[in-house]
């Protein structure tokens, strides 16, 4: 071996060792970044954990306070002889809410937070309502206190009742002239396209019902509340307080509806138009469609989700 070649092979290998060193400089970087940003996804994952977990345990006590508020109407209005089937209903879905062991998602607790806002314009309602049953009560209170129970004032209350029963009659003659007629049902997807031959979830992000008044030459004209209520495959009132829905009186009994309309009526054959966002799936099967005007069924219809 020459002199020359000796310095050319220990140049050789410091450059062979210095791009291995380089190599895993460069490696070390890459693990160094790689580790900096697993570290930094885990950390914002534990935020996001940590924001829904606090964000159920706020919901959880907003359950907990509607529920006791529901109660203390419930309470109030047995004891002043009022209807309360539709609070235990609202009451029992929120007890069920709560005791569920499910892990709710964002958009869940967004949407039980919806609910429970419209229930507390429910409990305004019902405040209201505990008003007058106490003004009611209180004056049945001091009339009965008063009552002079002589024959002529008993003569005189029955003539006030059967006054009263003719009353009653009259309206249930004039209530079962309404009729709606033409009644269609149509799915209108996000595009405002309607279809009425079929019913699937995803052309149903409203459900439009419309129908006509027949013509009716026994009612006065005036205002009237016409309801209707959309009935699941298993026999549920389709509702929501937060979108206009309610309860009404029928028959003595108070049941929800899911939508409604105050009208002027004039026995024109008015056209009258309703539309529902569920805002969730419809469950296959049959629904029925019910409308009710001054206590009454006065149409119905059904359809079908597949």
């Amino acid at each position: 071996m020459s002199i020359n070649e000796a310095p050319e092979n220990n140049k050789s290998k410091d450059t062979g060792k210095n791009i291995l060193i380089l190599v895993l400089v460069i490696l070390v970087i890459i693990s160094g970044i790689k580790l900096y940003r697993d570290s930094k996804e885990k950390e914002q994952k534990s935020e996001e954990i940590l924001i829904l977990s606090e964000d159920n345990s706020d919901l959880n006590m907003r359950l907990d306070s509607m529920t006791f508020q529901l109660d203390l109407r419930i309470q109030e209005i047995e004891n002043l002889g009022g209807e309360v089937d539709s609070l235990v209903a609202i009451k029992e879905q929120l007890i069920a809410e709560r005791n569920s062991d499910k892990k709710r998602t964002a958009t869940e607790i967004a949407n039980l937070n919806r609910k429970i806002d419209g229930y507390s314009t429910l409990l305004k309602e019902k405040d209201n309502e505990i008003i007058k049953l106490r003004d009611v009560n209180e004056q049945l209170y001091t009339e009965n206190k008063d009552l002079k129970t002589t024959k002529a004032e008993i003569e005189e209350e029955v003539v006030k009742l059967n006054m009263k029963k003719q009353e009653l009659e009259e309206k249930v003659n004039v209530a079962a002239t309404l009729k709606a007629e033409n009644i269609q049902i149509a799915a209108v997807n996000s595009r405002g396209r309607e279809r009425t031959d079929e019913f699937r979830n995803r052309q149903l992000e409203k459900l439009k019902i419309s129908f006509s008044l027949a013509d009716n030459k026994v009612a006065q004209p005036g205002t009237k509340d016409i309801y209707v209520q959309v009935f699941t495959p298993n026999n549920q009132v389709i509702f929501d307080v937060a979108k206009g829905s309610g309860t009404f009186n029928i028959e003595g009994r108070e049941e929800f509806f899911t939508a409604k309309q105050d009208i002027l009526f004039d026995n024109s054959q008015q056209q009258l138009t309703y539309f529902y966002e569920k805002g969730s799936d419809y469950s296959t099967g049959v629904y029925t469609v019910r409308i009710y005007a001054d206590g009454f069924v006065i149409g119905s219809k059904t359809f079908e989700v597949k």
